[in-house]
C-alpha cells in the first residue's frame, strides 16, 4: 500500500514536470516576424542648406556735422520719412576763444594792409591823372589794391563763420543746418537737443545725428558653415524666411559669397547677402532675424522612396531595396539613388511604382511584446 502510494505520487510529479518543460518550450517558440511594405510614390524633392541672418539695408547712410557745437533743434526722429535735402538739426556754434581771437586778428591785419594799399592806389591814381606814371604801373597798383581789399572781405566773413556757422549770402549754405544726404526712413536718432556734437577728423569719426536707409531696399546678410560653403555658388536660388512673418516667404537669388570666412566657437564661417523683392504691401523693418534656405538641387515629380527603406551592401556600399516576391519573401534590387532631402530619397532606376518594398520596421507579435514588457 506504501509502495504503490509512492508511486502514484512520483507519477504526479513527473507529469507535472513535463507539462512545465512542455509550457515553457511552448512559449519560447519564435513566432514568424511579419514585415510590412510601403511603395515608391511621386514626389518633388529639393535639397537645400540653411543659413542663419538678419535683414539689414541695402544703403544706410550716417549723417554727421559738419563744425563743432551744440543741437539747437532736431527736425526728424526714427520712422519719419524723409527725401534728400531735408533738414536733420540745427546746430548752434559755440567757438573757442581761440579761433575767435586769431579769426578777429586776421581781420584787423587785413584792414592794416587794406587801408595802407588804398593810400598808395590814391596817389597813383593822381601820378597817373597827371601823365606821371604809366599805365603799367598804374594798374600794377590798382591789383594790389583789389586783392587787399578782397583779402579783408574774406577774413571777415571767415570771422562770422566761425562765430555764428554761416554769413551774409551763404545762408543756404549754413554748416548750422545739416541736412540728408538721401531719401528713406530714418532709422536711428541718438541725441537730443543740446547735446554736444563734433565733426569727422583724423582723431574721431564724429557724432552720429541719425542713420537713414531706404526701407525699399533690402538684404538678408547671413553666415554659412565652412562645411557647406562647397555646395554653393552665386546666382544659385534662395528662399528668405523672416520670424516676424512666418506666413511669408521671400524668393531671391544668392547675390555674394565672402571668399575668406571668419572664426567663431571654433567653426569657419563665411558671410553671404542676397537681395529680398518686397511687396509694396509688406512692411521689413531693418534688424529682423531671418533664415535662408539655398537650394542646391531639385528633382520636381520623380520615383521617389524614404531613406529609411534603404540597406546597403558590407562591400561595395551600394544601395538596395528588397521587394515582396511571396508571403513574407523578398527579393533583393539594386537602385540607383538621385536627390535627397535627408528623408526622401529619389529613385532613378532599379524598381517600379508598383514593387512592394520591404520596411525594416517589423511588426512583433502581442505575446512577444508582452514577453520584452
Amino acid at each position: 500500500m506504501k509502495k504503490s502510494k509512492t508511486i502514484f505520487i512520483l507519477l504526479i510529479i513527473v507529469i507535472v514536470f513535463v507539462l512545465a518543460l512542455g509550457y515553457l518550450w511552448q512559449r519560447d517558440q519564435k513566432k514568424p516576424v511579419v514585415y510590412q511594405t510601403k511603395k515608391a510614390t511621386v514626389e518633388t524633392i529639393v535639397q537645400s542648406t540653411v543659413a542663419s541672418g538678419k535683414i539689414t539695408p541695402k544703403e544706410e547712410v550716417i549723417i554727421r556735422p559738419n563744425i563743432p557745437g551744440i543741437i539747437d533743434e532736431i527736425y526728424v526722429e526714427a520712422g519719419d520719412t524723409i527725401q534728400i535735402g531735408d533738414l536733420i538739426a540745427k546746430i548752434k556754434v559755440i567757438p573757442t576763444v581761440d579761433n575767435i581771437q586769431a579769426a578777429a586778428n586776421a581781420v584787423s591785419s587785413a584792414k592794416i594792409d587794406l587801408d595802407a594799399q588804398q593810400k598808395i592806389f590814391d596817389r597813383q591814381q593822381l601820378l597817373f591823372n597827371k601823365g606821371v606814371i604809366s599805365a603799367n604801373d598804374y594798374d600794377k597798383s590798382k591789383a594790389t589794391y583789389q586783392q587787399s581789399k578782397q583779402k579783408w572781405v574774406s577774413a571777415t566773413e571767415n570771422y562770422q563763420i566761425i562765430k555764428t556757422g554761416t554769413t551774409r549770402g551763404f545762408e543756404n549754405l549754413a554748416n548750422t543746418l545739416v541736412k540728408a544726404t538721401i531719401g528713406g526712413v530714418v532709422l536711428e536718432v541718438p541725441v537730443k537737443n543740446g547735446f554736444q556734437v563734433i565733426p569727422s577728423n583724423n582723431f574721431n569719426e564724429g557724432t552720429k545725428l541719425a542713420t537713414i536707409a531706404d526701407s525699399n531696399k533690402m538684404i538678408f546678410e547671413g553666415t554659412i558653415d565652412e562645411s557647406e560653403v562647397g555646395k554653393i555658388k552665386e546666382g544659385m536660388p534662395i528662399d528668405i524666411s523672416i520670424g516676424a512673418l512666418p506666413d511669408v516667404k521671400f524668393q531671391s537669388t544668392l547675390d555674394y559669397i565672402a571668399p575668406k570666412g571668419v572664426e567663431e566657437n571654433g567653426a569657419v564661417q563665411f558671410d553671404i547677402e542676397s537681395a529680398l523683392k518686397i511687396p509694396s504691401n509688406t512692411v521689413i523693418r531693418a534688424g529682423l532675424s531671418a533664415n535662408a534656405s539655398i537650394i542646391l538641387d531639385k528633382a520636381e515629380k520623380v520615383l521617389a522612396i524614404k531613406e529609411s527603406l534603404l540597406q546597403f551592401d558590407k562591400k561595395t556600399k551600394k544601395p538596395y531595396v528588397e521587394v515582396l516576391i511571396g508571403e513574407q519573401e523578398f527579393k533583393r534590387k539594386d537602385v540607383v539613388l538621385g536627390v535627397s532631402d535627408g528623408i526622401t530619397v529619389e529613385i532613378k532606376s532599379g524598381i517600379s511604382k508598383e514593387d512592394k518594398i520591404k520596411d525594416w520596421n517589423a511588426i512583433i507579435p502581442n505575446d512577444k511584446k508582452e514577453k520584452k514588457k
